[in-house]
């Protein structure tokens, strides 16, 4: 069982509930920020992501990846931030657990129409998504790595309730009985902790996960 685990872009709101859940369970929570440590976290590396090495991230057991970019200019940084990460973790035995976005689940059982794709996707955020999907779609040729992908609901609750429950997914779409298909950063939290925590047998290796409320 994961007992020794890194998250970046701790500073985050998503980071923090993910250090907090993770130390909340006992375990020991290193968080990786770029300036003063605002977590709960028991100890910190104070560096850009972009500055990481192998030697920073060694005898991890699970790596977790917070980090986001918000505005058009730095929105490769999906990209670029996750392909770096790979690198420096590839043939390691760490896992890599990725903070994901919802544009890129599948509408279809043929898995080729991405919800961003879909009528009614609100066109602000879909450079956002795109790019978000384009970093997954990079993502999945690697076999050098132990990543896992994890996409939240469509409505992603930043300040939504903790509720301890939610439902585990895969590559498509879902929705509750009532079509809605929501999730708060604390319940997600949740499910990323539990997911690097797995036993091997529960582990998803190398593929995406959704999860919702």
């Amino acid at each position: 069982m994961t007992q020794n685990i890194a998250v970046i872009a701790a500073n985050g709101k998503s980071g923090q509930l993910i250090v907090r859940e993770a130390v909340d369970r006992g375990l020991d929570v290193t968080a990786v920020v770029r300036g003063e440590n605002k977590t709960v976290a028991q100890h910190a590396i104070i560096k850009d992501l972009f500055d990481l090495t192998a030697a920073d991230l060694a005898g991890f057991d699970a790596v977790v990846d917070a980090f986001g970019a918000w505005t058009p200019e730095t929105f490769p940084q999906h990209s670029t931030s996750l392909k770096h990460l790979a690198d420096v973790l590839s043939s390691a035995d760490a896992r890599l657990i990725v903070v994901g976005g919802a544009g890129s689940l599948y509408v279809n059982p043929e898995h080729t129409v991405q919800l961003s794709q879909t009528d009614g996707f609100p066109e602000a955020f879909l450079p956002l998504a795109t790019a978000m999907g384009d970093s997954l779609a990079e993502l999945r040729e690697r076999s050098d790595v132990r990543w896992t992908y994890v996409s939240p609901a469509a409505d992603f609750q930043a300040d939504g309730p903790r509720t301890g429950k939610y439902v585990l997914a895969g590559e498509e779409f879902t929705a509750n009985e009532a079509g809605e298909s929501a999730i708060s950063y604390a319940d997600y939290a949740i499910a990323i902790v539990d997911e690097a925590t797995a036993a091997p047998e529960n582990a998803h290796v190398n593929e995406r996960i959704s999860v919702r409320w």
